[in-house]
């Protein structure tokens, strides 16, 4: 054999050792890529409906009603959990309906106000609204509009809904806003964003609503990167700005004791006015792919943002006319998982979520000096509830942490809450009226969390 067909064939046989070597390294990151649309484990014909039986509008004492719950700080009111699971949680009921078909997988995650639980879903052709007994998971009632989307992770809504007294506001990855009655499903109203002169980001529209005195609000894009309609109506009461609308939640804050808007659109961080959406100022913050999809989290005159993609985090102080950066840095990069600020300190996932070996971290909120991390949750979600972090990793497996900036603390875990799953679990464990619900693509299961 000639000396050059001795060194091709060895060229190509190490290539072909390093190509398996790669997939052997990668297997479980393409696996979860990859199972990022289709549905997991079996699927549930949606049930009849209790529409002649409906039960009257109540409240409880710790609802969630929206993205960031009931107090609007991403922190559930429950108290007395149970804090030992090593004989497991008690699950009181499950469903396995809220998607059909196909890569029509759903991020959205359940919101509840006493015993009405609405949570959005997916055919192949429509956008679905369940609503359920938070107690029993009985099915209430169900609507549905057309909307025409693509399987680009997952065909179904990202945004979460909001309850506001009677009526409920869903967000579609299409860039439908409709309001139901939340009694009975009724549409009272329905608009579409990109009619308006919206545009969709890469993988949808995500911007979970805010409502706030007589306006809802989601980030649109285009010409109207955020956008605040009359809740009542649908009537547009404001635009503001142009571009690439972001992923994140709309969010309130005070500056200099006047109620604003925080947007963490595409390319930065945006203060509006709340009553006709004039820019404050645009704070500029730019990852790959355009991708900021946390929460921003207000305190006081300041605010911590993050992002993935390598990009890090910041903490800056504002006015009404000017934004100064306290510190930046990498040592928290969430991609779409909120950090929590407790007692002075950050706490929470950094990471890109396609895989479940990121590391969760607590930083010293003054100097953004990262304290401890830990690699012992995988990577995913967490709600705070009675002064304890509840963690959901992308494998669906829970854990129960107590944050102290000393030392990393893990009180009990909770192995496969949602059973077996296929691809990542990316919505965040929901807590409220004593319950934990937890949801997967088309699965959603409710778990006592006081002890009765």
């Amino acid at each position: 054999m000639k000396k050059w067909h001795k060194w091709t064939l060895g060229i190509v046989g190490l290539l072909l050792v390093a190509i398996v070597i790669v997939v052997v390294l990668m297997w479980s990151t393409l696996s979860i890529l990859k199972g990022t649309e289709g549905l997991s484990g079996k699927t549930e014909t949606i049930p009849k409906t209790a529409a002649d039986e409906l039960p009257p509008l109540t409240s409880g004492e710790s609802d969630w009603i929206c993205w960031l719950g009931a107090t609007g700080d991403n922190r559930s009111a429950v108290t007395g959990i149970i804090k030992d699971w090593s004989k497991r949680l008690q699950k009181r009921w499950e469903i396995n309906y809220l998607c059909q078909e196909g890569e029509t997988a759903v991020w959205s995650a359940p919101v509840i106000q006493g015993n009405r639980l609405v949570v959005c879903g997916r055919d192949s052709m429509n956008d679905l609204t369940f609503c359920l007994n938070a107690q029993t998971g009985r099915l209430l009632w169900h609507t549905s509009y057309k909307a025409k989307t693509i399987s680009n992770h997952g065909s179904g809504p990202r945004a979460t809904p909001y309850i506001d007294e009677n009526r409920v506001y869903t967000f579609g990855r299409a860039g439908d806003l409709v309001c139901w009655n939340l009694f009975d499903g009724q549409q009272l109203w329905k608009v579409n964003v990109n009619d308006l002169g919206g545009e969709a980001p890469t993988w949808g529209h995500a911007s979970s609503p805010l409502v706030i005195d007589d306006k809802v609000i989601v980030q649109g894009g285009g010409t109207i990167r955020t956008v605040a309609f009359k809740k009542n109506s649908g009537e547009i009461a404001w635009t503001s700005g142009s571009g690439t609308g972001g992923y994140a939640a709309i969010r309130m804050m005070s500056i200099e004791g006047t109620p604003a808007i925080l947007a963490f659109h595409s390319k930065g961080l945006a203060a509006l006015e709340l009553n006709d959406g004039r820019e404050l100022w645009n704070v500029p913050w730019v990852t790959d792919y355009d991708v900021n999809a946390t929460t921003p989290q207000p305190f006081g005159d300041k605010v911590v943002i993050t992002s993935g993609y390598k990009v890090g985090c910041a903490l800056l102080k504002v006015s009404r006319q000017k934004v100064n950066i306290l510190w930046k840095n990498q040592n928290l990069a969430a991609q779409h998982t909120d950090p929590y600020l407790i007692n002075g300190y950050l706490y929470g996932y950094s990471g890109d979520s396609y895989q479940n070996r990121g590391a969760f971290k607590c930083l010293n909120l003054e100097t953004g000096d990262e304290l401890w991390s830990t690699n012992d949750m995988g990577w995913g979600t967490c709600t705070y509830v009675d002064e304890h972090l509840i963690c959901c990793d992308i494998k669906g497996n829970l854990f129960l942490m107590k944050p102290d900036p000393k030392k990393f603390i893990k009180v009990t875990a909770l192995p496969r809450a949602l059973g077996d799953v296929s691809g990542p679990v990316w919505t965040k464990p929901i807590i409220a009226n004593g319950l934990m619900y937890v949801r997967f693509k088309q699965r959603l299961v409710c778990y006592n969390l006081v002890e009765k």
